[in-house]
């Protein structure tokens, strides 16, 4: 199998301000040209683009491709359920809205330490293994977004895991929030292959500062920026496969023609992309991928992802009028960041632990200021 992944979570839209319109049309010129290169392993999960990106796979690929020609992952809300009869209604709905009556792969969502210890507790683990020994799912893994002595526990006490899915790219690969490099040492001691999601950090490795553009450009001028992010963890030994999360067409015409024939990093590539890291470090404001986790639930109803992007532009680019129009223009439907009542749900549900409270009052303060 080849080492890309289609990653179902940042879609097409017809209308961008609506995370439920999904271009059909675009998504399934997407996915012909990726079965058409060889490429076969998809991941959705249940609550990407409000619940319909399972609807749309279905009708992209369920609907269009014999079940023998793909690979389908899809995942377990673990935050959802509140007793064990909820995970069996969440998996019957997901192979509903998939078309599908059994899923290759299929991940416990997001561990994280309060995920774990509430999974434990409602019998998660012992339902995914009773889902494999029935056939409905082939490979029991799970998603992890945590600190790797947590890891390291969790694949100690659960050997019946076969794959860890973890947030690898370079900036990440030795922070000590995210820990990708530590995660990744750790699933590779217990031999457990890596499934990689955010290899391009949420398009942030794809919108570098200029002088990581000229470093980037002046090894390999007919490569895009994005594909040293996603060459990068699909280099690493023990990285089974790279999702990415493909929004257009275009993307995904760049994605496969890298990732077609395959050619790992070497030295002097590994050593311009560690020269791009101190310089995107001095850069990056607020380390957001838009996974937008933060966003359900909010009851202010605040755009986070989109102001964090504004915001960040912001602060590399420096301020122009249009940054302030286009917040102006999201807080006529959303919450402004002044409006946020500091609940921390945001906070408990980030993948990327930022301090969203404290970075909404800079985003106030920044751009509400011009208002």
């Amino acid at each position: 199998m080849k080492k890309l992944g289609f990653g179902l979570m940042r879609l097409p839209l017809i209308d961008p301000e609506n995370p439920e319109s999904i271009d059909q049309d675009q998504l399934n010129r997407m996915v012909d040209i990726f079965l058409e290169r060889g490429f076969t392993y998809f991941d959705t999960a249940y609550l990407y683009h409000q619940g319909k990106s399972e609807v749309a796979i279905r009708k992209a690929l369920v609907e269009r491709y014999t079940r023998d020609s793909f690979t389908l992952t899809d995942k377990l809300p673990t935050w959802i359920a509140t007793k064990y009869e909820d995970y069996e209604a969440i998996f019957e709905e997901q192979l509903e809205r998939c078309g599908v009556t059994y899923f290759d792969y299929y991940l416990l969502h997001s561990l994280d330490v309060k995920r774990y210890a509430e999974t434990s507790e409602l019998g998660g683990f012992e339902f995914v293994k009773k889902l494999k020994e029935q056939g409905k799912i082939r490979h029991i893994g799970i998603s992890f977004h945590d600190k790797a002595t947590l890891l390291d526990q969790i694949l100690m006490e659960h050997p019946e895991i076969e794959y860890v899915q973890l947030q690898i790219n370079y900036l990440d690969w030795d922070s000590e929030l995210i820990q990708s490099g530590k995660c990744y040492e750790v699933a590779t001691r217990h031999k457990k292959p890596v499934i990689v999601m955010e290899p391009v950090k949420g398009g942030y490795l794809a919108n570098v500062p200029a002088e990581a553009v000229k470093l980037f450009k002046g090894y390999h001028p007919d490569l895009s920026v994005a594909s040293w992010a996603i060459r990068y963890a699909a280099s690493l030994e023990n990285v089974f496969m790279v999702l990415s999360g493909m929004s257009s067409f275009e993307q995904m015409v760049d994605n496969v023609s890298v990732m077609e024939n395959f050619v790992p990093l070497n030295d002097d590539e590994k050593r311009i992309i560690k020269e791009a890291v101190e310089i995107i470090r001095k850069n990056v404001v607020i380390p957001c991928t838009a996974c937008r986790y933060c966003v359900d639930g909010c009851p202010r109803h605040i755009a986070i992802p989109e102001y964090f992007a504004i915001y960040n532009e912001r602060k590399t680019f420096g301020p122009t009028p249009v940054q302030v129009s286009y917040y102006n223009n999201l807080t006529k439907e959303h919450g402004k960041a002044s409006d946020c009542i500091a609940c921390g749900q945001c906070e408990e549900h980030c993948p990327q632990h930022i301090k969203i409270i404290d970075a909404l009052k800079d985003v106030s303060k920044e751009l509400e200021a011009e208002d």
